[in-house]
């Protein structure tokens, strides 16, 4: 249905690890409202909200797809998002367009590091939150092993709204403890009916109404102080102080079903309905005044400002680019004028759609709480506000997420590289967790991303859409070459070829500077020895040989260079002369100088659950790393270390192999440090077999 009143609009987005069963919970949401056919799938056969091939050849998502419901005349836009780990920084641009969090639990009882990953983002978002747990009527689901899981590794306090009326083969409904109610399963394509509680289980269904009264009073002063002077609380009470329970994140109600089957989704959309905030009840998007810097704050209703946010994009080579916004306040018509606060400039709306997967719903226009997508827009992408320019806003940008692998691409066909540049900016647009970047040094065109899989799509992806194919290796390291000690040596060119020869004679001193000190030339020629026009030539001739060592080629630094005496001919000396000379005398007293090689040391913060932190402690000073200390973190501990960038190149699949996927790191560049000797015998007997190679 199309709503245009805000207080008649839900966006749901679905959270949880991968495989736990968000899409088949989705696709169950679309099925109880009467949008798919049975399958719960499309007449295809094929998912609503997995719309890639990559994601249909997996049968995993690995993006955040879209498509939305009525439901007790109520808008539902269904947001579903990817819970692998490579994948999961996806779900934090979606929490953006969220009223309501669903996390989506395995029956098994089983949590992840993903799972608290997402909660985390939404609780910092300040997304209301719910847990649904699935899976109810397969082999060894324990509704009790869940809830005990969810409270214990999330360390939120939860509360049973429904509790399950047997499990796997004798799974046959649920009991609603909010309506004193029970849903029980009718046939086999979703349907439930509404009944009695079954007489055995009055005495389960009434304590779980307490834990339920209980739960609600003590997440308000004034509910508690009622309930334990009356001992319960009257029945519009309850659902009040569950609704703000929800909304200010005290509670975690806890439904379920099982998904595959689509049992419970329909009590599941009731509650999101009744319990959980419309779009015109969450709190004012705040965000800053472009001209000014003041704060500014637009609530949730039509008659504020326009604005909104591009919460994703999608790059279709043919159809082009496809922004999906989420609107914040006030309305805006189809083809009309908007303004990029980000990026300071003009964009025209065309036709807006509703997203129903693969397939689109032209729409008039877009009211606060929505979320609709729109084509072609020009300069805008990822994260960018949107508004109205006489009363301008500009939201902060979605998180962003550094690249924890990189890989270096090169062209299977000779001539792609430019091809290769384009089409992996296009995918950038798409998904901003891709880094793409040129070494300086090396030319090489390196791709960076959250994990080995993430990066291995986006090659997938850059071929079936762009028609480029690549080898990933890994990237080289940075190296440096200094040297230890002071030496001095002469610089000399002299040709005698008929008529105008070449001579120059340089006198150089070089010596070590501190560790980034860089480069220094200092001129200490007096008594005309070299020409002072040519002073500047011996300095170019020194920084271009700085370029390439004499070690394994790579960059020289600090070193302090002085020229110091030098000769010259009125008529055959030059500046090329004295470049070259200079490069010459250079390269013989750096050889002297006792030189080495530098490696780049990162500086590494590692956050892991305290089981984990002896195992990857242990891993850091494996990989020559020096941990500098640690400090808690929430319910984590932050390992921080001094590592070289040599050992954690592939850092990603091993931190998430010691940590079940819960850990997390941050890296950046710190210093440079001698590279001990047997590995700098390797690195430079390398450099040679590449030379002699090229």
């Amino acid at each position: 249905m199309d709503a245009l009143d805000p207080a008649r609009i839900r966006n749901v987005v679905l959270i949880g690890h991968g495989g736990v069963g968000k899409t088949t919970l989705a696709e169950a949401l679309l099925l109880a409202a009467g949008q798919t056919n049975a399958a719960g799938k499309t007449s295809e056969g094929t998912s609503n909200f997995d719309t890639e091939p990559e994601e249909e050849a997996r049968g995993s998502s690995m993006f955040t797809g879209f498509h939305h419901l009525g439901w007790r005349d109520t808008a539902v836009n269904v947001v579903d998002t990817p819970g692998a780990n490579a994948f999961v920084h996806d779900a934090s641009n979606a929490l953006r367009a969220a009223t309501t969090a669903v996390l989506v639990v395995s029956s098994a009882g089983e949590t992840r590091g993903e799972d608290e990953k997402v909660l985390r983002w939404a609780q910092e978002d300040g997304v209301p939150r719910i847990a649904f747990v699935t899976g109810m009527d397969r082999e060894r689901a324990d509704f009790e092993l869940g809830l005990k899981a969810l409270a214990e590794a999330l360390e939120q306090k939860t509360v049973a709204i429904q509790v399950p009326i047997g499990a796997g083969e004798s799974f046959r409904g649920v009991i609603d403890a909010l309506h004193r109610k029970a849903w029980l399963v009718q046939g086999e394509k979703g349907q439930m009916k509404e009944a009695e509680i079954p007489a055995d289980l009055a005495d389960e269904a009434q304590a779980a109404r307490e834990r339920l009264m209980e739960s609600v009073a003590e997440s308000d002063d004034a509910l508690l102080e009622k309930y334990l002077d009356a001992g319960e609380l009257g029945e519009d009470e309850l659902r009040a102080g569950l609704k703000t329970g929800i909304a200010s994140g005290a509670l975690l109600p806890v439904l379920c079903g099982a998904g595959e089957k689509a049992y419970g989704a329909g009590p599941l959309l009731d509650f999101l309905v009744e319990a959980c905030p419309s779009a015109s009840e969450i709190a004012p998007a705040v965000g800053d005044d472009p001209k000014s810097g003041d704060e500014v704050k637009r609530a949730p209703k039509s008659s504020e400002p326009f604005s909104a946010q591009i919460v994703r994009t999608v790059i279709d080579p043919f159809a082009g680019k496809l922004s999906v916004l989420r609107v914040f306040s006030g309305e805006v018509p189809a083809d009309s004028s908007v303004y990029n606060a980000t990026k300071r400039s003009k964009e025209k709306l065309g036709h807006l759609f509703k997203l129903e997967g693969r397939k689109h719903t032209q729409v008039p226009k877009a009211v606060a709480g929505d979320i609709v997508a729109v084509a072609k827009l020009k300069d805008a992408s990822t994260g960018d506000t949107l508004c109205d320019e006489k009363t301008q806003t500009y939201y902060p940008q979605l998180r962003s997420f550094e690249a924890a692998m990189s890989f270096a691409l090169e062209a299977k066909t000779k001539g792609d590289e430019d091809k290769i540049m384009t089409g992996l900016q296009r995918l950038q647009e798409e998904d901003p967790a891709i880094h793409l970047d040129r070494d300086a040094q090396s030319k090489e065109i390196i791709l960076g991303g959250v994990g080995q899989l993430h990066i291995e799509m986006a090659i997938e992806r850059l071929k079936r859409k762009f028609g480029v194919e690549v080898t990933l290796s890994a990237p080289k390291v940075p190296y440096r070459e200094t040297i230890r000690a002071k030496a001095q040596a002469e610089g000399k060119l002299k040709k005698q070829t008929g008529g105008h020869g070449q001579f120059a004679l340089a006198h150089l001193e070089i010596e070590p500077l501190p560790r980034g000190g860089g480069f220094e030339f200092v001129d200490r020629i007096v008594g005309g020895a070299i020409p002072r026009n040519f002073i500047p030539a011996v300095e170019k001739g020194v920084v271009e040989t700085l370029r390439s060592g004499a070690i394994a080629g790579y960059p020289v630094v600090d070193v302090r260079v002085i020229l110091y005496d030098g000769k010259h001919h009125d008529v055959d000396s030059s500046e090329m002369a004295f470049k070259i000379a200079a490069s010459t005398g250079f390269k013989a007293a750096f050889e002297k100088a006792r030189p080495v090689l530098l490696e780049p040391i990162m500086s590494l913060d590692v956050a892991v659950p305290d089981e984990a932190m002896g195992d990857v402690i242990g891993d850091v000073n494996s990989r020559r790393g020096k941990v500098q200390g640690v400090e808690p973190r929430g319910h984590s501990q932050v390992i921080k270390a001094l590592i070289p960038m040599s050992e954690i190149l592939t850092y990603a699949p091993d931190l998430n192999s010691m940590t079940a996927g819960r850990g997390s790191f941050h890296v950046e560049f710190s210093h440079y440090e001698e590279l001990p000797a047997h590995l700098a015998e390797k690195v430079v007997r390398e450099a040679k077999k590449g030379a002699e190679a090229t």
